[in-house]
């Protein structure tokens, strides 16, 4: 086993599920850049100092160890508390719903943590608008391993915005991205310094700025600053199954939409998005109505 370059421990005020709450900020699942490890997750990114990766494993209900290799292990240890929900208190969730109690006594260790980090939780959102989940994350797979940094312990650091802003639409392609994303993402790198400015933002600031971006929407910025700022009451408007779950859980009704949703969730302020994200972990799915959409392939 290979000693990290440095360490810590974060206590929070309760419970605390590591994989629940750190696999929350990772909005492409099954990517180079992430693994579960039995009870801990281990995370690459990129830092100002170079490719590092983060290890968080819980030694007992509150506590969790911290360990980091790369140049910027000390970094990653520091942002911890953040990225754990250690600030956050889902205790004070106490919702009349008789389901959303039930999820909330079940998964007492979901914590809305904050990464701080715009870029990172901004180009797996654009690489997932307007299409299927399994596309999104076979596209995010191949721009972390095209694109991005080896990173310690056999993981791999998705690209920093300065290695995107570089190349033109057409080398996306192969990943499965079409122009109209690649244009987003490109422009989005070409704003690096804007984005350092959004992460010191507050989260409706946040939220509104990022709207101002070409190729950005509600749904893209409502993903972005529920993770980077750890916002519990986030709602990325505009997705396609969101609207569906939400009013299946909550009024019986198998297909609604935006208006209706955000009528369902208007009573949980300021905790919408930890009433999504328990309903995404453990509420019930309405029945299909047709086939599976096709994962587009433009390779």
């Amino acid at each position: 086993m290979v000693e990290p370059d440095a360490y810590g421990e974060v206590v929070v005020d309760g419970v605390i599920d590591v994989g629940q709450t750190v696999l929350r900020h990772t909005i492409l699942m099954a990517a180079p850049n992430v693994r579960r490890q039995g009870t801990s997750v281990e995370r690459a990114l990129w830092t100002e100092q170079g490719p590092s990766t983060v290890r968080y494993t819980p030694r007992d209900a509150r506590t969790v160890e911290v360990r980091a290799w790369g140049p910027g292990a000390r970094e990653l240890v520091d942002e911890a508390a953040a990225v754990l929900g250690a600030h956050d208190r889902p205790e004070d969730f106490a919702p009349d719903h008789p389901l959303l109690r039930d999820l909330a006594r079940r998964h007492p260790g979901l914590r809305m943590g904050r990464t701080g980090r715009v870029w990172e939780q901004l180009l797996p959102a654009i690489i997932g608008q307007l299409v299927t989940g399994a596309g999104a994350s076979r596209s995010y797979q191949d721009v972390v391993r095209q694109f991005g940094e080896p990173a310690p312990l056999g993981l791999i650091a998705g690209p920093p915005p300065e290695r995107l802003a570089s190349l033109a639409p057409f080398h996306l392609v192969p990943c499965g991205i079409e122009a109209k994303r690649a244009r987003t993402i490109l422009s989005c790198a070409h704003h690096r310094k804007k984005l350092l400015r959004v992460q010191a933002m507050p989260a409706d600031e946040a939220y509104a700025f990022l709207l101002k971006l070409p190729g950005i929407g509600p749904w893209t910025a409502g993903l972005v600053v529920g993770a980077a700022h750890g916002d519990p009451d986030a709602v990325p408007v505009g997705d396609y199954n969101l609207p569906h779950l939400v009013a299946y859980n909550l009024a019986g009704k198998r297909r609604s939409d935006d208006d209706e949703m955000l009528a369902l969730l208007e009573p949980y302020r300021p905790h919408r998005g930890r009433v999504l994200r328990l309903l995404s972990l453990a509420g019930r799915h309405p029945p299909r109505r047709g086939p599976r959409s096709d994962v587009r392939n433009i390779r």
